[in-house]
């Protein structure tokens, strides 16, 4: 069994790579998939690992061990015959873990109050505020409006076409025309607390980290960004820690021995501190 240890993964403004971990909830169960293989079509996905244990589980883990600022994701549309069983598991880790862990997955104004009253840190947002393939600078205000700013993490997961990366909606299947950019992360960086960006072409692959993305996101020097993608081994870590010059925040998934990987959960924490 894990050991309570005094590890804080906040962003306290100090410039250091912090581990964020995660929740992704695909079907009513909590998995690790290939990012890139998620379709709506029939609630399909490529899976690394299904757990057997729920995600209230992993959520009193991660408090077991003071770790702040992970991330739950809701892998099914509100469409899917599956999405209320995701929701409440969703709902049930949020419960277990107050205050610890932040929420995305089809977040609007409408719902996010529910899931904020439920214990979420913050609310996660993409495809309500990246509409059309745009900023809808309207549907920002009207979140921001809604949730404060310290409340909202906007989520800038993207994918590489033509040599640029883009952010991608609706669990990573649509492109828009928005650039990650140093501007576009300036331009938002008003309105949220911190952005959260999956690399999605290597997202749940294990075999190493988008450098040039790593690059780009250390530009952001306001506010706390985490990346998720690719990190397969300790390697990659110092890879990620030297291109983000410290300063971007990281998730392990599917290379996690949590989630059947190889890379052990207690050494990625002591290595993300000592630092």
């Amino acid at each position: 069994m894990y050991k309570k240890n005094d590890i804080i993964s906040a962003w306290k403004g100090d410039y250091t790579m912090r581990f964020r971990p995660c929740i992704d909830i695909h079907n009513g169960k909590v998995k690790q998939i290939v990012g890139g293989s998620l379709k709506d079509w029939q609630d399909q996905a490529e899976e690394n690992f299904v757990s057997g244990q729920d995600a209230a589980f992993y959520a009193r883990m991660y408090q077991s061990f003071g770790i702040k600022g992970g991330h739950i994701i809701l892998l099914n549309p509100s469409s899917s015959p599956y999405y209320m069983e995701t929701k409440q598991q969703a709902i049930n880790a949020l419960k277990a873990y107050p205050g610890g862990l932040q929420v995305g997955g089809g977040i609007h104004d409408q719902n996010a109050a529910e899931f904020l009253e439920a214990g979420a840190s913050h609310v996660i947002v993409t495809s309500f505020v990246f509409k059309d393939g745009r900023v809808s600078w309207e549907n920002l205000e009207r979140m921001q409006k809604e949730v404060g700013k310290k409340k909202l993490v906007l989520d800038l997961s993207c994918r590489k076409k033509d040599g640029q990366y883009y952010i991608v909606t609706d669990r990573w299947q649509k492109f828009t025309q928005v650039p990650v950019t140093k501007d576009t992360l300036d331009g938002l960086s008003a309105y949220c607390d911190e952005f959260l960006v999956h690399a999605v072409d290597v997202e749940g692959k294990a075999s190493g980290i988008e450098t040039q993305l790593v690059k780009l996101l250390a530009d952001c020097k306001d506010i706390p960004v985490t990346y998720a993608g690719g990190v397969g081994s300790f390697e990659n870590l110092a890879e990620l820690r030297e291109a983000g010059e410290n300063r971007v925040d990281v998730t392990v998934g599917s290379a996690l021995d949590l989630f059947g990987g190889h890379m052990a959960f207690e050494e990625v924490i002591k290595y993300c501190e000592n630092q």
